[in-house]
């Protein structure tokens, strides 16, 4: 298991697979609202691959937005779910926010995943909504400083 920073179209263009697969595909979303104007290599944004077997299988991204580190479009293909990769991500996703100085982080987690999340550090925050269909909660973290 390790990640990569996306840096070439190729490696985008996988990561964008992944997600057409998991949240297009799988969970229904519609593909205007799952792509965006972050989805480019000159973003705003971090974008990441996660490797089993040297296999590229989950994705994620890393924005700037205020102070925070904000973590999103973090999926796995449904068959490598139970291997740690989505710790794998997220502790992935805080390293480059790390990097950039931030000391915080959070995400919209869809609502079934809060568990994991805790176990990752994460406190929601206020009630659950909506998005795409899909119900959400805001979570967030404070990074411990070595």
């Amino acid at each position: 298991m390790n990640t990569i920073k996306i840096t070439d179209e190729k490696a985008l263009q996988t990561a964008f697979a992944i997600r057409q697969k998991v949240f297009i595909e799988e969970q229904k979303v519609s593909e205007e609202e799952e792509f965006d104007e972050f989805d480019t290599l000159d973003a705003a944004c971090d974008h990441i691959l996660v490797y089993y077997n040297d296999q590229p299988v989950g994705t994620g991204r890393l924005r700037v937005v205020a102070d925070y580190g904000k973590l999103e479009r973090i999926c796995i293909l449904k068959e490598f779910r139970n291997f740690g990769l989505g710790k794998v991500i997220i502790q992935s996703l805080e390293g480059i926010a790390l990097e950039k100085g931030l000391t915080k982080s959070k995400l919209n987690a869809q609502s079934y995943a809060e568990g994991f999340y805790e176990k990752l550090g994460y406190k929601r925050v206020g009630e659950e909504f909506m998005d795409c269909g899909i119900p959400h909660i805001l979570m967030k973290k404070q990074f411990n400083r070595v």
